[in-house]
């Protein structure tokens, strides 16, 4: 048995299609045209390459592209103020921090201060709080993309026991709380859970998220099982050279896409989806700021 592969990159072009001809039709009937704003502090490589990916999507996509990066040393009140200027624009209708931010910037300070309206990451406590109250809220970009991957496979999750490796704000709650949306039934689990692979074989839908290389194995994984792998880790590839890396997920992909009947390779899995949420989260924001009628894409 040999797992289909779930296409995240083409999964998450035909959502920015959608997303794109949803723009164009706004723009026709109402003139505007949804504002996305990017803030970038300091100079991470790994950073300057998603910022410059998220401005090519958002222009791809038909809205406005607004980027602002600020140097390494820059003090944690002078990018607070940027912050609540974007909140006051009424231009901007997305803000989105690149994180991680430097050492004297207190990362949750920043998600406090980002308007919940335009928090098109979907950290702020308001927004996730009403993602745990089952409210209409803008929710963080990898678990909803790790979703729609899974219904875009599986169709209906109704009844699914989900299986959900990590606990971060940032993917493991909210993705284990739309996965209950969806009417799963969902088991929260971490690197400290008592005989994970144990549990791990009762899901018929497992999504690692905890950060550790390949740590799910091969036989960890129910026999055909849907494997929403979230993981991007950067090891050591000496097959390729001397101080070579490549990238892998959460799961021993070779292994697993011998057991599961559906996985998600990384890269090409859930990393467009992000970009493809992120457009979408900004979509909805603009359509709730300006009182329009929500598009369904």
């Amino acid at each position: 048995m040999s797992a289909q592969r779930i296409d995240g990159k083409a999964i998450a072009e035909n959502l920015r299609g959608r997303i794109g001809a949803a723009v164009g039709a706004l723009e026709k009937a109402h003139g505007k045209t949804p504002g996305l704003a990017v803030v970038l502090v300091g100079e991470d490589a790994a950073s300057q390459v998603y910022v410059r990916n998220k401005g090519i999507a958002t222009k791809e996509a038909g809205m406005t592209s607004l980027e602002f990066r600020l140097p390494a040393d820059t003090p944690e009140a002078v990018l607070l103020d940027k912050v609540r200027t974007l909140n006051a624009d009424a231009a901007v209708n997305g803000i989105l921090v690149q994180f991680p931010v430097p050492d004297q910037i207190s990362q949750q300070r920043v998600i406090d201060t980002i308007d919940p309206a335009k928090d098109v990451d979907g950290l702020n406590p308001l927004n996730a709080g009403r993602l745990v109250s089952g409210l209409d809220a803008l929710t963080p970009c990898t678990p909803l993309g790790s979703v729609i991957l899974a219904k875009e496979t599986l169709k209906d999750l109704t009844g699914k026991h989900a299986v959900v490796i990590g606990r971060s704000n940032l993917v493991g709650k909210p993705v284990a709380q739309l996965l209950l949306k969806e009417n799963c039934t969902v088991t929260m689990a971490h690197s400290r859970t008592a005989d994970l692979p144990a549990i791990c074989r009762s899901a018929d839908i497992l999504v690692a998220a905890v950060g550790i290389p390949e740590i799910v194995k091969g036989d960890w994984v129910k026999p055909g099982a849907c494997v929403i792998d979230v993981g991007i880790n950067r090891i050591d590839a000496p097959e390729k050279g001397e101080g070579k890396t490549r990238l892998v997920g959460d799961v021993d992909f070779a292994a697993a896409e011998a057991v599961a009947a559906h996985i998600t390779p990384v890269p090409g899995g859930v990393g467009p989806m992000t970009i493809a949420c992120l457009l979408r989260n900004t979509l909805t924001a603009f359509c709730r700021q300006n009182g329009f009628v929500e598009v369904e894409v």
